[in-house]
């Protein structure tokens, strides 16, 4: 099985004092002791680099490259995937789905994914389901 990772949840995952932080936690062990592959793309990573950088600094930064990155499978973004991203994000005409999430539904699309790690509303929104493997976490 493949679920696609976001910023949120990843973002969460690091983040001990993020509101999301338990159940990004649960999710991820659920995924790693049940072998679900992780796939984001490379806009997701620099996405995600960047709230980390900004908001915590750069020892976040540190762990997300040397504990996380290396579990996740990366679709790494060329002009093709960055066209079909845009023309998505143009066509929907909602200001607030970024670019990012716009490549996000492409690629899960594409690779006929179903489930995202994410906590946010937009893959909701856009049909796919928000991974809940927790024990009850807020």
């Amino acid at each position: 099985m493949m679920v696609f990772a976001d910023t949120s949840a990843l973002y969460a995952l690091l983040v001990r004092d993020d509101v999301m932080h338990l159940r990004a936690r649960d999710n991820f062990r659920y995924f790693a002791r049940e072998k679900v592959r992780l796939l984001t793309s490379s806009f997701v990573l620099v996405e995600t680099i960047a709230l980390l950088q900004r908001r915590v600094g750069l020892d976040a930064v540190l762990d997300f490259q040397t504990k996380i990155m290396p579990l996740l499978e990366v679709l790494w973004v060329d002009a093709d995937w960055h066209q079909r991203a845009m023309q998505r994000l143009l066509a929907g005409n909602q200001k607030n789905v970024s670019l990012v999430d716009c490549m996000s539904f492409e690629i899960m699309e594409v690779r006929e994914i179903h489930e995202a790690f994410t906590f946010d509303r937009h893959f909701k929104e856009n049909g796919f389901t928000i991974a809940d493997h927790t024990t009850g976490a807020p």
